[in-house]
């Protein structure tokens, strides 16, 4: 796996960025722009995915980032839950419904996967190997 320098660099912040853009843009429309409160709760919970995956990776530890890329995660699963409303509210249509689903789905099963890649890894984050070093007998490796 590539070296991640930034959380920009992460393919999962990637996709819930095109995922918030769209839930933008399909709740500044109609009715949906009308509905104050589903409007600004599916744009808050769309938000909460790209910033909880930011906030963890600056973070500097796997088990930190790995708890907040699961608040990402069930804010993705919130998102698509408010498409279920919009949908049943006839603010989306069924095309613009799948189209929204099948992003934030996509989103979340990178979130998931890079979760299960962190999960396994022996790079344990910057703050770690960075104490590690410090605390490491002379001589010997880490």
């Amino acid at each position: 796996m590539a070296t991640i320098e930034k959380f920009e660099d992460i393919q999962a912040w990637q996709m819930a960025r095109q995922s918030t853009r769209m839930i933008y843009e399909a709740s500044s429309k109609g009715t949906f722009n009308r509905d104050f409160a589903l409007r600004d709760q599916i744009r808050r919970s769309a938000i909460s995915i790209m910033s909880n995956i930011a906030e963890g990776f600056d973070r500097d530890g796997n088990k930190e980032f790995l708890n907040f890329l699961s608040i990402a995660k069930g804010s993705c699963a919130e998102s698509r839950a408010q498409l279920y409303v919009a949908l049943d509210g006839g603010h989306i249509s069924q095309a613009e419904f799948d189209r929204l689903y099948t992003s934030l789905d996509q989103t979340g099963r990178l979130i998931g996967g890079f979760m299960r890649y962190l999960s396994s890894s022996e790079v344990k984050g910057k703050k770690f190997r960075d104490a590690e070093t410090r605390n490491a007998k002379p001589g010997t490796r880490n």
